[in-house]
């Protein structure tokens, strides 16, 4: 078996790495991560993970090409309305939608030139992914972002996978009560308010 070379604590020092410019209210929730890697944002349904996966959509669009295969949902009517709601035509030159892609037609898409930069997979569940699969997936293309959209069991993702990719992931963001609670190696860590409204009577109506 051929070992790979071991690196020096200078060359970890001095290699560079492209991060994500996000704005200052994005940036105090998942703070100055790499614009690759890995991430997983994960909740139960009516809780406003759709609209806070499409608002991130939106924010990243304006750093670079984004799919959003959307595997679970599918080009419906409620996906129509996440787009309008967040006005997703403003950045309509660097976002796609993908119709339930398979993973196989992804990986076809991703190995072409000018591949999104940023690909949403909605939901983790439907993709049938093996741990093995996603692994190799995510060697393959080290230069692409995957944020991985998972159901959720009780206060965790659901399933042995997304388990899995919970602590595997750089950024990791639970959507409760229409907040989005992140945990990063990169700083951040506030919580990112969806809907405030929304947000102000669920809180308040659970202490």
């Amino acid at each position: 078996m051929e070992i790979n070379r071991a690196l020096s604590v200078d060359q970890i020092l001095n290699k560079k790495f492209i991060e994500l410019e996000l704005p200052d209210e994005w940036a105090a929730s998942l703070g100055e991560p790499e614009a690759s890697g890995i991430w997983i944002i994960w909740g139960n349904p009516a809780n406003g993970k759709s609209r806070f996966s499409m608002m991130l959509a939106k924010c990243l669009a304006q750093m670079g090409r984004v799919a959003y295969n959307s595997l679970e949902e599918g080009a419906r009517k409620s996906f129509q309305n996440n787009v309008k709601a967040c006005r997703m035509h403003e950045v309509k030159k660097n976002f796609i939608v993908l119709n339930r892609e398979p993973v196989e037609a992804l990986r076809e898409r991703l190995s072409k030139k000018q591949a999104p930069r940023f690909v949403f997979i909605d939901s983790l569940q439907y993709t049938e992914l093996t741990k093995k699969q996603y692994i190799a997936l995510k060697e393959e293309f080290t230069n692409v972002l995957f944020i991985f959209i998972s159901h959720a069991e009780g206060k965790e993702p659901k399933g042995a996978l997304a388990s899995f990719i919970r602590y595997d992931a750089d950024i990791k963001i639970r959507v409760e009560g229409y907040r989005a609670f992140p945990a990063s190696r990169m700083g951040g860590g506030e919580p990112y308010t969806i809907w405030p409204e929304a947000a102000a009577k669920y809180w308040a109506e659970i202490k």
